[in-house]
């Protein structure tokens, strides 16, 4: 009596099956996953800019002014992907002060390259307005901001 032998393993359809699936699954991942980490990234222009809040509003009650320069009520003016923190507008006056933190341009999201982050106050720094600033022509997108700042 002659055995029949079984052939074993997968035939090309199951495997092109398997690849198709699996591309469609980079497909929606891939750009979730660079929006988390474009998000994560805000995230530490959101913190140092933050950081400097009540340096500014203490500075305020003080003087009756803002300050001149940003170093004047804090050190960190940069990070790993933030270049710059600095006073964008308002400096100096008793107006309205806007905090500006700028993106790196490299090591970055490419949804977040070199754009900018604004808080601002009008209140005597009581109150702060975390979001985009309209005099910047390179905003971070609000998908990229938390839903207070929107």
């Amino acid at each position: 009596m002659r055995k029949i032998r079984q052939e074993e393993g997968f035939t090309l359809i199951e495997l092109m099956i398997v690849v198709a699936i699996i591309g469609i699954l980079a497909a929606v991942a891939i750009p979730s996953y660079q929006d988390y980490t474009a998000r994560a990234q805000v995230t530490e222009a959101i913190g140092l800019s933050s950081g400097f809040k009540t340096g500014m509003a203490e500075y305020y009650s003080n003087n009756g002014i803002w300050p001149t320069y940003i170093t004047s009520v804090g050190e960190t003016t940069s990070g790993k992907y933030v270049a710059t923190v600095a006073i964008l507008s308002g400096a100096g006056t008793s107006g309205t002060i806007v905090i500006q933190a700028t993106m790196k341009s490299t090591g970055v999201g490419g949804g977040v390259s070199g754009s900018t982050y604004a808080l601002s106050s009008v209140n005597e720094g009581k109150h702060w307005d975390c979001g985009t600033n309209a005099d910047s022509g390179n905003n971070i997108a609000s998908r990229y901001l938390p839903g207070a700042c929107k």
